[in-house]
């Protein structure tokens, strides 16, 4: 598993946020369609011809010099207090034909929940490009495929592969 942007790339699907567990929420892609997961969220399903596009709202976004300082505070205040907290949550948006749109939530996967300005923008236009079949997962599927397993892809090779996930024709 590897997270690239608001992606948990696995072997077999793409989760926006975090993959869940349990009866957590979640949201996942494959190549078939869009899911979303948990117990408060019904297990829905819509085959990608049926999905009219896909958005995110409620993500934590900061520069990079934000984060950091953002994440240090968190991490200071688990230290002093012991209290750590369940990642952030956010708003998945899936327009669909039959059933309008549809609100699921999705954990965040990145550490603090928060993401640069370039990952979400980045991010929200490859959700777009899947839903129109312009990336489709496969792509990012092949990718998590042909790397080690135990390796995970730095920041700035994140920021690569989502570049090039958003502007290589399909």
């Amino acid at each position: 598993m590897a997270m690239v942007g608001l992606f948990w790339i696995t072997e077999d699907c793409v989760y926006v946020g975090a993959e869940p567990t349990g009866t957590a929420p979640g949201v996942r892609l494959t190549k078939d369609g869009v899911e979303t997961l948990g117990s408060d969220q019904g297990g829905r399903f819509w085959s990608w011809d049926l999905v009219g596009g896909i958005d995110v709202q409620d993500v934590a976004v900061r520069s990079t010099a934000r984060r950091l300082a953002s994440m240090a505070f968190d991490s200071l205040v688990v230290l002093v207090t012991g209290d750590g907290e369940h990642p952030p949550a956010f708003t998945v948006r899936v327009e669909t034909e039959n059933d309008g749109p549809i609100e699921a939530t999705a954990l965040a996967a990145a550490p603090g929940g928060i993401h640069t300005p370039d990952e979400h923008a980045l991010s929200r236009t490859l959700l777009t490009r899947l839903t129109t079949g312009a990336t489709p997962v496969e792509t990012l599927l092949t990718w998590r495929h042909d790397e080690p397993e135990d390796v995970a892809p730095t920041r700035d090779q994140q920021l690569a592969l989502l570049r090039h996930w958003t502007t290589t024709p399909a």
